[in-house]
């Protein structure tokens, strides 16, 4: 995989489902069918996988064939003939009102409330994904300009400029920081235990944050909130404030901008609410 060029993120999700694909397989290697890899695939959906879970899982399955093939342990692969999902490109991103995200970052307390805050602010305000957070040194931090470096997907990197409101945050965050462990590298977001702060860390603490979050919100109960949300909701308020496109690709990092066109489609549905909250007149007469 690293011959194909998979970050190390990807390389770690792509073992993690063909172990659990082969956990679920009574039959040795070479009797797997087209088949029962569908079996598979269709037994995560009822678990609760999307379409582009399945499709992940799929990918998986067929670069785990593929390697077999070429290390001469497989002759066949017989997930090639099994098509992927289609995936709703247009979809509309589930986002939090201006409202909802001041509530949400208001009920970060506790021992670690500015790195966690912190952290929130910058996917919400800067539009960081969860792994850019992780992946975040100290000297990435810029403070005479104002301005982070991130290194994002497709091992590219992002220059992004920062409010002041961030860089006081970040500014209080730095100096309450606690030490790092590793010599070799200084993460700017530290676990108690001294190290990086792992993606799985920052998903649950928002998790947990955005489930008393629904506990008061009857528009939230039902709906699935992920610390992802906050990125949405950055992209969704820049939208709306009149951000032009192809700089909200720059400020996301996304490598196709039909990536970022997915929230111009939000700005069309609060237009249409707009309108719908204004009801015409019509004269009388008019045979309507």
């Amino acid at each position: 995989m690293k011959d194909q060029g998979f970050t190390k993120r990807t390389q770690q999700a792509y073992l993690g489902d063909v172990r659990l694909f082969l956990s679920s397989m009574t039959k040795s290697l070479d009797n797997i069918e087209a088949i029962d890899i569908m079996r598979f695939l269709t037994k995560m959906r009822q678990g609760g996988a999307g379409d582009a879970a399945r499709n992940r899982y799929l990918s998986s399955i067929r670069t785990f064939f593929s390697a077999l093939i070429e290390l001469q342990l497989a002759t066949s692969n017989p997930s090639l003939n099994i098509k992927k999902s289609k995936v709703e490109k247009n979809q509309i991103p589930t986002f939090l009102s201006e409202q909802l995200l001041s509530v949400f970052l208001q009920s970060i307390e506790g021992k670690y409330q500015i790195r966690n805050v912190a952290m929130f602010l910058l996917m919400s305000y800067a539009g960081l994904r969860v792994s850019e957070l992780h992946r975040l040194n100290t000297s990435d931090f810029n403070l005479t300009t104002k301005s982070l470096l991130v290194y994002g997907k497709g091992r590219k990197w992002r220059l992004i400029p920062l409010p002041e409101e961030l860089v006081k945050v970040l500014s209080k965050a730095l100096t309450e920081r606690l030490d790092s462990r590793s010599k070799a590298e200084q993460p700017f977001f530290v676990s108690q235990f001294g190290r990086r702060i792992s993606i799985r860390m920052i998903q649950t603490i928002a998790e947990k944050h955005f489930e008393e979050l629904k506990k008061h919100y009857a528009e939230l109960q039902g709906k699935s909130i992920s610390s992802h949300k906050l990125r949405h909701t950055f992209a969704t308020m820049q939208v709306l404030a009149g951000t032009d496109i192809r700089t909200l690709q720059e400020l996301l990092g996304h490598a196709s901008i039909q990536t970022t066109q997915i929230y111009t489609h939000v700005a069309d549905k609060q237009k249409q609410e707009a309108m719908n909250r204004v009801t015409a007149f019509i004269p009388a007469g008019m045979g309507i």
